[in-house]
C-alpha cells in the first residue's frame, strides 16, 4: 500500500519541475482568455522558441482562419446558433495557429504525438501496460502522478466559467484557474452537457463526446493530451498510462487500497480512509442545478469521490462484460451504421460503446454492455457521464476499451473514408473539430493505428507474427503425423519418375532416324520449350 508518508516525499520531489515544466494541452489558452483575444476571435501566441505567433520565424506554423467543415448534420440537434460549441471553436476564435509537419500545440510549441526531438524528427513509440504488470514502484509512481495532477494548477490553461453571451460576447471573459487533474474533468463534462437554450429550458439529446461516431476518437485524444500532461508536470516522459483488463472480471479488480482505493469501513458510498483518492473533491456532478441556473461547472468541489462498485441496477447490467462479449464485438464489420447514435444496429462503435447487445450488436438503451457496463458498476461518481472522469480508474478503463478499438482497427484495416464524412451527430462527422480541445484535431485525425500515434498495448505487441504462427500450427501438427507417409510417397514418386525417364529416353533413341521433314509437323522447337514450362508448373 503506498503510504501518506511515501506520497508526500515524492510530490514534494516533483512539485518543484512546475516552475521549468509547461502542460501542453488543455481548454482554453491562458493567453488567448482575455479582452482582445475574444474581441479580434484570434488565438495565435508567440511561440517561446522565437517569439513569434506559432513560430512562423521557424517554420513551425502560422495564424491561419479555421476551416470550418460543411458537410450536413444528423437531425438529433434541431437548433442553430443557440450553443457555444457549434462548429468549435468559431464562437470564441475564428483564427488559430495552424502547425506544420511534425509540429503541435496552440503556439505550434509542441511534438505531434508519436514525435519528440528539438525539430520534432524522432519517431517514438511508447507501450502502455496491464496495471497489475507493474511493479510496486511503477504502480506508486503512478498512484502519485494522480494525486500530483490533482494538486497542482494548470500553468497554460483556464476553464470558462460562463458561456459567450454570459461574456458580453468577448467583453467580460469569465475563466478560472483549475488543476491539471480536474482540468481534464472539465473538458469531459463540457463536451458531454446539455444545452442550455434560455429560461429554463435545455436539450439533451447533444454530446460532442458520445453516442456517436466520435466517441472512440475523441476518447482517444483525450488519453494522449492527459498522458502528455502527466509527462509534463512529472518530467518523466517514459510516462504511460496503464490499463485494466477487465474482461471475465467476477469484481472490481482493481478497488483496494493497494490500488484504485477500497471500499469505506461503515461507508459503503465512499472510499477507505487509507486510499489517497479518500480525499479527492469531484467537480462537475450536478447537471440538473447547472441547468437549473442556466450556468456552467465553475469546478468547485462538490463533495468526496463516491464509489459502491457491484451494487448497481443489475437489471440494467447483470454482469462485467466477457471475452466473449468483446470477441463478437470486434467480429463487427461495420464501424457506423444507421442513425449513427445510440440506436444504431451492428455497429462497432455502438456495441462498444455500450448502447447495443453484445451478443446481437441489436441497440438496446435499456442495457448497458462493454464500455457502459464499468460505468454503471461502478454506482457512483463514474456512473454519471458528465462527471465520470472524477474517478481516477476512468483513465484505466478507457485505456483498455482504446485497446479493443485498436484491434479493431488491426483487424478490419478500415480506409479513412469509413469514418462518416456527413449526417452523423453534430460535433461527430469526420472533419468537425473536436469539442473542447484547444489546439484543434479533427475527429478523422485519432481515427488510425495507435502506433501512428506514437503508442502501443502490452498484449497487442507483433500480433501479426502471432496470428501467423497460430495459423501454421494446426498444419505443423498434421504434417508431424503423416511424415513417414510423406517420405515413402516421395520415395516412389521418385522412383516412377526415374523408369519413365528411361523409357522416354529409350523411345528417342528408336525414333532418331525420323526424316526431318516430317519433325515440323510435330511442334516448332520454341512452342515445345514454352509446353514443357506448362506442363512442369
Amino acid at each position: 500500500m503506498l503510504s501518506c508518508c511515501s506520497v508526500s516525499m515524492l510530490l514534494f520531489a516533483l512539485g518543484f519541475l512546475l516552475d521549468i515544466l509547461q502542460p501542453s494541452t488543455g481548454q482554453f489558452p491562458r493567453v488567448c482568455a482575455n479582452v482582445q483575444s475574444l474581441l479580434s476571435k484570434e488565438c495565435c501566441p508567440p511561440w517561446d522558441g522565437d517569439g513569434s505567433p506559432c513560430g512562423e520565424l521557424s517554420g513551425r506554423g502560422s495564424c491561419q482562419n479555421i476551416l470550418l467543415s460543411q458537410a450536413p448534420l444528423g437531425p438529433q440537434f434541431p437548433f442553430s446558433g443557440v450553443d457555444d460549441r457549434e462548429d468549435w471553436p468559431s464562437v470564441f476564435y475564428n483564427r488559430t495557429c495552424r502547425c506544420v509537419g511534425n509540429f503541435m500545440g496552440f503556439s505550434c510549441g509542441e511534438c505531434k504525438f508519436g514525435f519528440s526531438g528539438i525539430n520534432c524528427a524522432e519517431r517514438q513509440v511508447k507501450i502502455r501496460r496491464n496495471i497489475f504488470q507493474l511493479t510496486t514502484t511503477e504502480k506508486n509512481k503512478f498512484l502519485a502522478y494522480l494525486n500530483l495532477a490533482k494538486s497542482i494548477p494548470s500553468q497554460d490553461y483556464v476553464i470558462a466559467t460562463g458561456t459567450y453571451a454570459q461574456m458580453n460576447n468577448g467583453s467580460n471573459p469569465m475563466f478560472r484557474d483549475i488543476n491539471v487533474y480536474d482540468l481534464f474533468v472539465w473538458m469531459h463534462y463540457y463536451a458531454s452537457r446539455d444545452a442550455l437554450l434560455g429560461g429554463s429550458s435545455v436539450w439533451r439529446d447533444i454530446d460532442f463526446a458520445h453516442e456517436a461516431p466520435g466517441f472512440l476518437p475523441w476518447h482517444r485524444a483525450f488519453l494522449l493530451m492527459w498522458e502528455r500532461q502527466i509527462q509534463r508536470i512529472t518530467g518523466d516522459e517514459s510516462f504511460t498510462i496503464p490499463y485494466w483488463d477487465w474482461r471475465d472480471a467476477e469484481d472490481c479488480e482493481v478497488c483496494n487500497d493497494e490500488y484504485m482505493g477500497g471500499r469505506h469501513p461503515t461507508n459503503p458510498n465512499l472510499l477507505s480512509p487509507a486510499s489517497i483518492f479518500s480525499s479527492w473533491q469531484v467537480i462537475c456532478t450536478q447537471s440538473e442545478e447547472y441547468n437549473s441556473q442556466q450556468a456552467l461547472c465553475s469546478a468547485t468541489g462538490e463533495g468526496p469521490l463516491r464509489r459502491n462498485p457491484g451494487n448497481h441496477d443489475k437489471s440494467r447490467t447483470p454482469r462485467l462484460p466477457s471475452s466473449a462479449d468483446v470477441e463478437f464485438c470486434l467480429s463487427l464489420t461495420q464501424y457506423e451504421s444507421g442513425p449513427m447514435d445510440k440506436m444504431a444496429n451492428y455497429s462497432f462503435r455502438n456495441t462498444l460503446e455500450g448502447f447495443a447487445e453484445p451478443q446481437t450488436a441489436i441497440s438496446n438503451p435499456a442495457q448497458s454492455g462493454l464500455h457502459n457496463a464499468l460505468h454503471i458498476y461502478m454506482n457512483g461518481s463514474m456512473s454519471e457521464v458528465q462527471g465520470s472522469a472524477n474517478d481516477p480508474i476512468f483513465v484505466l478503463h478507457h485505456a483498455f476499451v482504446d485497446s479493443i478499438f485498436e484491434r479493431w482497427l488491426r483487424r478490419h484495416r478500415p480506409m479513412l473514408e469509413v469514418y462518416p464524412a456527413a449526417n452523423a451527430p453534430i460535433g461527430h462527422n469526420r472533419e468537425n473539430y473536436m469539442v473542447p480541445f484547444i489546439p484543434l484535431y479533427r475527429n478523422g485525425e485519432f481515427f488510425k493505428p495507435s502506433r501512428e500515434l506514437g503508442y502501443d498495448y502490452e498484449y497487442l505487441q507483433e500480433p501479426a507474427v502471432q496470428s501467423f504462427q497460430d495459423f501454421l500450427t494446426p498444419y505443423l501438427q498434421q504434417a508431424r503425423q503423416i511424415w513417414a507417409w510423406l517420405l515413402g510417397a516421395a520415395v516412389f514418386g521418385g522412383i516412377v519418375t526415374a523408369v519413365l525417364t528411361g523409357l522416354i529416353r529409350a523411345c528417342r533413341k528408336k525414333k532418331g532416324g525420323t526424316s526431318s521433314e516430317i519433325q515440323p509437323l510435330l511442334i516448332e522447337s520454341e512452342d515445345y520449350n514454352n509446353m514443357t514450362y506448362q506442363s512442369n508448373f
